[in-house]
C-alpha cells in the first residue's frame, strides 16, 4: 500500500479503505492542499468531507484543479448551460443509482474519479455505498486471482440509458457525439495506472458478459465476484448531511445509492474527472 504524507487531517474509515477529510475549505484550498487532496484520493479511494460552501461554479473550478474534466456524461446533458460538466441525478427526473456500479464504464475511456455534492438531501436515507476493488481483489483465493486475470468482459450502456438516448440524443463525449451506445471490452481485473495495484473491474449496472466463455459459466464468475466485492468488510456507508462532498477513485471501487426515501426528492450534482483505457494484467 502506498503511504501518503501529507498536510490534510485524515480520519480512517478502515484500514485501507475511505477516510473523512477534517478542517480542509475545499473552496479556497491551497494547490498544496489540492495536491495532497488528489494524493489521498488514490491512496484512501473515497474521501469525505463536511460543511463544504461549494455551489455549481466551486464544484467545476475545484475538479479543473483536480484533472481534466468530461461533459456529465456520454447521454445525459449538463444541469443547465453554464454547468456542462454537472450531472445532476434528481429522483423527480429517475436520477436513481440504485445498482452497485462503477461510473461510464461503457465507454473506452471510463472516468478517473467523481467529485459529488449534496445539494436536496431527504429527511431521512438517501446513504451511499462505496465498495474497495482493490481489497476484494486481493482477498480473493489465489486460485481465482489466477482465473480472473485472464479474463475480459463486455460493457454495455444501453440497458440504463439506450432509451434516454432514444428519446433525446446524446452528449459530445471525448470530442465526439454519441449517437449510439455500442459495447465496449474491459479486463476483467483491472491494473490501476498510479499504483499498479490490481482491482476488480466489473458491475451489475454495465457488465453483460465475461468473453470467451459460456453464458453459464459467465453468469456464475460474475456472481462471484459480485458478491465478493460487496461484501460488508470491503465497504463503506456515507449518511449524507447538507454540506457534504465525497470524491472517489472510479478506477479501484464501485458504489450503490440507497433508495430508501419514499417519494422524498434527492438531488445530487455529480462531475467526473477524464480517465484512460483501462489495462488488465496481460497488458
Amino acid at each position: 500500500m502506498t503511504t501518503v504524507h501529507t498536510p490534510l487531517d485524515l480520519e480512517p474509515l478502515g484500514p485501507h479503505f475511505g477516510a473523512l477529510v477534517h478542517g480542509l475549505d475545499l473552496a479556497i484550498a491551497s494547490d498544496e492542499e489540492v495536491t495532497a487532496l488528489r494524493a489521498a484520493l488514490v491512496d484512501r479511494k473515497v474521501l469525505f468531507l463536511r460543511d463544504q460552501r461549494l455551489d455549481d461554479d466551486g464544484q467545476v473550478r475545484l475538479g479543473r484543479r483536480i484533472g481534466e474534466l468530461t461533459a456529465s456524461h456520454p447521454v445525459v446533458g449538463g444541469v443547465d448551460d453554464a454547468h456542462p460538466e454537472i450531472y445532476a441525478l434528481d429522483s423527480t427526473d429517475n436520477g436513481f443509482a440504485d445498482v452497485w456500479h462503477t461510473d461510464v464504464t461503457f465507454m473506452k475511456r471510463p472516468p478517473l474519479g467523481s467529485i459529488l455534492r449534496a445539494v436536496i438531501l431527504p429527511p431521512t436515507g438517501g446513504d451511499t455505498t462505496w465498495a474497495d476493488a482493490q481489497l476484494a481483489y486481493d482477498s480473493l483465493s489465489e486460485p481465482v486471482r489466477r482465473l480472473v486475470d485472464q479474463l475480459t468482459a463486455i460493457h454495455d450502456g444501453t440497458r440504463e440509458f439506450g432509451y434516454y438516448l432514444a428519446q433525446r440524443g446524446g452528449n459530445v463525449w471525448e470530442g465526439q457525439q454519441v449517437s449510439r451506445l455500442d459495447p465496449v471490452e474491459h479486463p476483467v481485473v483491472r491494473v490501476h495506472p498510479e499504483t499498479g495495484r490490481r482491482g476488480i473491474f466489473v458491475n451489475p449496472g454495465f457488465t453483460s458478459h465475461i468473453v470467451g466463455v459460456s453464458d453459464f459459466e459467465s453468469r456464475a464468475i460474475l456472481d462471484l465476484l459480485y458478491a465478493h466485492l460487496t461484501k460488508p468488510e470491503h465497504i463503506v456507508r456515507h449518511r449524507w448531511r447538507p454540506g457534504d462532498v465525497a470524491l472517489w477513485d472510479n478506477r479501484s471501487t464501485a458504489h450503490y445509492a440507497n433508495r430508501d426515501y419514499g417519494s422524498a426528492r434527492r438531488v445530487m450534482h455529480r462531475i467526473t474527472l477524464r480517465g484512460d483505457i483501462p489495462r488488465g494484467p496481460k497488458d
